[in-house]
């Protein structure tokens, strides 16, 4: 295709920020630079400098809800100053300031409707906004048909030719790295099987569960380990830190370097990812699988999508069935070994040029518009 001058919004990018929407708009901009496009990646700087002369990091005035505008200023000055052929928000929240900004053709990812199925805040703003902003869009994608679905659900009236399907992709670093993974294994001076979890710290990702199960399978397998990544948001803090002050056996790690997860993915025995809802897509269990760590998960229907038969599944909520999967896991290696040697001929579909070619298409199309 012909070489295109792309603008790309998005709140965050990792690695300023680690969460799976930071991390897939990171990818897009690399892809679409790599195939020669003339690429910009407007986002806010929340905690380090990107270092990047095509990332236009803005800051922002911190308090709580004071970045908002202030960010919707400085992306609309900029689109006013700058032209595009495409113009592609990370979330309806980067989607607004382009609307303001009147431009006539925009694209927005929908990764998920978490506004929806969740009670993070009693305010209906963002559920009003995803429904405006996806009236508004010219061309929306969506991370997985789950999510395209929940759209007759939640917005029924909807062009429904305008949504279209593109999978996240997996970056080329997740591989297993065997003697990384024993170095962390040493540094942290665990002894034992480890189960792990990384990811954000919300109600709805089912870590409580997963601290339950781990303490039935560790009475009848003593060396057992629980390794937990990631940061709390603001609903958990307090149930993270009484989860911390009451199971000194458990690595809380916190925030995790980017280049230090495919270590962590190495180390595990089993990945663990246990949503009970609201999840458009699930990059981490793609990301512990390409690194060679069998995967258990809820079984929402967006796990079910993406990874086939290539995980065990377990019903949301349910510690005490999680922690029969988690025992049959363990004391089956030839198991886990099915598991993960099965996934590798899957997991190309999400390979970043088998995806960045799709949405290259998606870009074609929308010129038409």
């Amino acid at each position: 295709m012909k070489k295109l001058k792309i603008c790309l919004v998005s709140l965050t990018v990792s690695p300023d920020n680690a969460d799976g929407e930071a991390k897939v708009i990171r990818a897009i901009f690399e892809y679409l630079k790599k195939q020669g496009h003339d690429v910009k990646l407007i986002t806010g700087k929340w905690n380090k400098d990107l270092d990047d002369p095509d990332i236009v990091q803005f800051d922002l005035i911190r308090k709580r809800f004071f970045w908002a505008p202030n960010f919707c200023y400085k992306v609309i000055k900029f689109l006013r100053n700058n032209n595009f052929d495409i113009v592609h928000a990370n979330s309806a929240k980067a989607a607004l300031p382009i609307i303001l900004s009147n431009q006539k053709k925009f694209i927005c990812t929908i990764h998920d409707f978490t506004p929806f199925e969740t009670k993070l805040t009693r305010i209906p703003l963002e559920k009003f906004l995803i429904k405006y902003v996806s009236k508004k869009a010219s061309l929306i994608t969506t991370v997985s048909n789950y999510v395209k679905q929940e759209f007759q659900y939640f917005i029924p009236k909807i062009e429904k030719n305008k949504i279209v399907t593109i999978y996240n992709g997996i970056e080329e670093k997740y591989n297993p790295y065997p003697i990384e993974a024993q170095r962390l294994k040493e540094k942290l001076n665990i002894k034992g099987p480890v189960l792990l979890y990384i990811g954000r710290i919300a109600p709805y990702k089912g870590v409580g569960n997963i601290i339950e199960a781990y303490k039935l399978v560790k009475n009848e397998i003593p060396n057992l380990n629980l390794v937990i990544g990631g940061s709390p948001d603001y609903l958990m803090e307090k149930p993270y830190n009484n989860w911390k002050n009451e199971n000194k056996d458990i690595y809380f790690m916190g925030y995790l370097p980017e280049e230090e997860v495919p270590f962590y993915y190495s180390m595990g025995d089993i990945f663990i990812t246990f949503s009970s809802s609201s999840e458009g897509f699930g990059l981490t269990s793609l990301e512990a699988i390409s690194c060679g760590t069998p995967v258990i998960c809820s079984s929402i229907s967006v796990y079910r999508e993406i990874l086939k038969n290539h995980a065990l599944f377990v019903p949301p909520k349910d510690s005490k069935k999680l922690a029969e999967k988690i025992k049959i896991l363990l004391n089956d290696n030839e198991l886990r070994n099915e598991i993960v040697k099965g996934a590798q001929g899957f997991i190309k579909k999400y390979s970043w040029d088998a995806v960045g070619k799709r949405l290259e298409e998606e870009y074609e199309k929308f010129l038409t518009i």
